[in-house]
């Protein structure tokens, strides 16, 4: 994980984007390129134990190979996808070269889509060399 792919006032953006749509239900929120990923908040009551480098692999090479499969689908564009887990939620939202996800201790329908909404904002607004 490298440090500084954000500058601290965009790592701040992302966080208060979340902590503003989520609350104290914030778990942790990670921002990744194809290549890299820095995690800009973490909860204190949670360990930093996770294997986030396999966490991002995992979820970049998925997020491709359904967004391939569904291109064509009646549903329309893709906007984000919400994962669910026995001890929480993970929300992430992608351009085609970045992305964040954030995980939760629970939200409602309409929590997801602000914060998605404003985690696309942010995305949409900055350009990634």
């Amino acid at each position: 994980m490298a440090t500084g792919l954000l500058t601290p006032e965009a790592a701040d953006r992302i966080v208060t984007t979340c902590r503003t749509a989520i609350g104290d239900s914030l778990r942790s929120v990670t921002y990744f390129t194809r290549d890299d990923y820095e995690q800009v908040y973490l909860r204190e009551d949670l360990e930093r134990d996770a294997d986030l480098s396999t966490f991002i692999g995992h979820e970049w090479r998925g997020f491709k190979t359904a967004q391939t499969a569904y291109e064509s689908s009646e549903l329309g564009e893709y906007n984000y996808t919400i994962r669910v887990f026995d001890n929480g939620f993970l929300i992430r939202v992608t351009t085609e070269s970045e992305g964040v996800f954030a995980t939760t201790d629970g939200l409602t329908v309409k929590d997801f889509e602000e914060v998605a909404t404003a985690l696309n904002s942010f995305l949409e607004e900055r350009t990634v060399s």
